[in-house]
């Protein structure tokens, strides 16, 4: 097959373009800066029709991953560029789909698991899971984020060509042991003492192991699915238990914990959003496990195992 993969040189896209690459496929990656790897790179700025249009014409599959990190503060550049980043991007590549005269029949859609609903009491799923935005009492910040998802996932719907497969990937975090990704992020704060419990620590949290996430993306090109897929591990866990797992697995019996009122003064200092640590993400993936795919790492004891083990190999410690 040939894969274009549009914003492809953040951990996501080399992460698939490894995996599709290893495999035998062709991997083309759109993007700003040039992306080192076995794929082919060609440039495209995410807002203007060009010479990258050329690549969708007789593609198997197009994989839309543009977007800025929402890893900052949600002040009004910050805002407008991680929403414009999305839906603009979104709406061009629809646009350049729509001009081909063989379309790749395949359209991912990254999205996010922040969609959903804050919530506890029970799991969210693609069919009766709650769409957050109107919970009482969540900071305004919270509502922000799921507003540009829920904008992002429009701006596909609203531009993809009659004829092609539109598939919205809700994803959870997704857990490689890549430099700077989040598991490596998280990781750090183990290895010193602070990987304690966050808040309370009754916060869900979900995840998804790096192998699940590509095998299930292998998964929704194969199947003739289309709509929102949750694209996370099916056993979300409280924090309080995914932080102690997580010491478990590299070796450590102590974690500071972190206070509410700590994190939110620490992310104004590390310029980034407490909802990233706070918000409740209890999501699994419905369609996935009635349609018979099947988890490698459905549990996050087993993952974050192997996860340190590949880190520790990688690092050479």
């Amino acid at each position: 097959m040939k894969i274009v993969i549009p914003g492809g040189t953040g951990q996501i896209g080399r992460m698939l373009g490894r995996w599709f690459q290893a495999s035998g496929h062709e991997v083309v990656v759109l993007g700003r800066t040039r992306s080192e790897g076995p794929w082919r790179w060609v440039g495209w700025d995410g807002q203007h029709l060009g010479p990258w249009t050329a690549e969708l014409e007789g593609a198997d599959v197009v994989i839309q991953l543009a977007g800025r990190s929402v890893n900052c503060r949600y002040n009004a550049r910050n805002r407008a560029e991680i929403l414009d980043s999305r839906v603009v991007s979104t709406r061009v590549l629809g646009e350049a789909i729509g001009r081909c005269r063989r379309p790749p029949p395949v359209w991912l859609q990254s999205s996010t698991a922040t969609i959903y609903a804050h919530r506890y009491d029970a799991p969210n799923d693609e069919a009766t899971g709650l769409i957050g935005g109107d919970e009482p009492g969540v900071p305004e910040t919270w509502r922000f984020s799921v507003g540009i998802a829920k904008a992002w996932e429009a701006a596909a719907l609203a531009t993809v060509p009659a004829g092609v497969r539109l598939v919205l990937l809700r994803s959870a975090m997704t857990m490689s042991p890549d430099p700077d990704g989040v598991f490596d992020v998280m990781l750090g704060l183990v290895r010193k003492g602070l990987g304690g419990r966050n808040g309370d620590g009754r916060q869900f949290v979900s995840w998804i192991h790096e192998r699940d996430f590509c095998r299930a993306i292998e998964w929704l090109i194969a199947h003739d699915w289309s709509g929102p897929v949750n694209l996370c591990a099916p056993n979300p866990l409280p924090n309080a238990e995914f932080m102690r797992e997580f010491r478990t697995a590299w070796g450590i019996g102590v974690g500071l914990p972190a206070l509410e009122w700590m994190i939110e003064i620490g992310a104004i200092f590390l310029r980034t959003e407490s909802e990233l640590i706070l918000k409740s993400r209890r999501v699994v993936p419905g369609r996935l496990v009635e349609g018979g795919f099947r988890f490698e790492f459905p549990d996050w004891p087993s993952a974050v195992r192997e996860l340190c083990g590949r880190w520790r190999a990688q690092s050479g410690r």
